[in-house]
């Protein structure tokens, strides 16, 4: 018994492998996809060709099942269209870079950031900052008006005013440098977000779905700071847990804050 055992894993031990690549990739890409636009049409496509497929093999209809066949070149390039945000989020993640060159520059950046982040949220100033990583901003930066300044609480605090021309814009900052301000940013289409989420958080989320940026939203009702990247928003945020966070998505260190994570991938 225990001999045919064996022979039976030998023979077939690499279709257990596949079944189990097979089926961990089905269950990440779920886990990615749930959530996103495409993700009900993903749905009802599967639903409708394992349908046909059935049918077509129960009752032995030959054409279905050669349609099936014929199609599935075209459905293959339809779901890359529909599903081309959530492709590229993922290519852009896998070809992030860190966002500044030298150790002690990127800390001294990470400082001022934090801290001019949270004299906005004491002053009640709503603010939306988004950090350039490996992926260029340009053509978003070019929506709003450039600056080129070097980061300090005190820019960041004029431009964020709620009676200044750009402050209901968002800020680029890169290499330690404020690149723009007032720019626009691209919508998150989600449809899992909560009803409470203003239009910069969805900005900040929508963002971060196409780029891999770090985007930091101060609330302007609450006063709550929360951090979007990689397509997912993390909020309340005190000073030493956002500090941290930003040392993990700009430095690579790992570190474990106490911030509530609001809306998964």
């Amino acid at each position: 018994m225990l001999e045919r055992a064996w022979n039976f894993f030998l023979e077939n031990w690499n279709s257990g492998v596949e079944i189990l690549i097979i089926a961990t990739v089905i269950y990440y890409g779920y886990l990615y996809l749930r959530g996103t636009p495409g993700a009900r049409i993903l749905m009802a496509l599967a639903i409708l060709i394992l349908t046909l497929t059935l049918i077509s093999q129960l009752l032995n209809l030959a054409v279905i099942g050669w349609m099936l066949r014929s199609f599935s070149v075209f459905l293959a390039l339809a779901l890359v269209v529909i599903f081309q945000p959530e492709l590229r989020r993922a290519l852009t993640e896998l070809g992030s870079h860190p966002w500044l060159g030298g150790n002690r520059g990127q800390t001294e950046a990470l400082d001022a950031v934090t801290d001019a982040v949270f004299e906005l949220a004491s002053k009640g100033f709503g603010a939306l900052i988004a950090l350039e990583r490996g992926i260029s901003l340009r053509q978003i930066a070019e929506s709003g008006v450039e600056i080129d300044g070097r980061f300090s609480s005190e820019l960041v605090l004029t431009i964020f005013h709620p009676k200044t021309v750009l402050h209901d814009g968002g800020m680029i900052v890169k290499g330690g440098r404020i690149v723009a301000a007032g720019c626009v940013f691209p919508l998150s289409q989600r449809e899992d977000l909560e009803r409470n989420l203003g239009l910069r958080h969805r900005a900040g989320l929508g963002l971060s779905e196409d780029t891999d940026a770090v985007c930091i939203v101060v609330s302007e009702e609450t006063g709550q700071v929360s951090v979007c990247a990689g397509g997912r928003i993390e909020r309340k945020f005190t000073p030493t847990t956002l500090r941290k966070r930003l040392e993990e998505l700009i430095l690579g260190k790992e570190n474990s804050g106490d911030h509530e994570k609001g809306v998964a991938k």
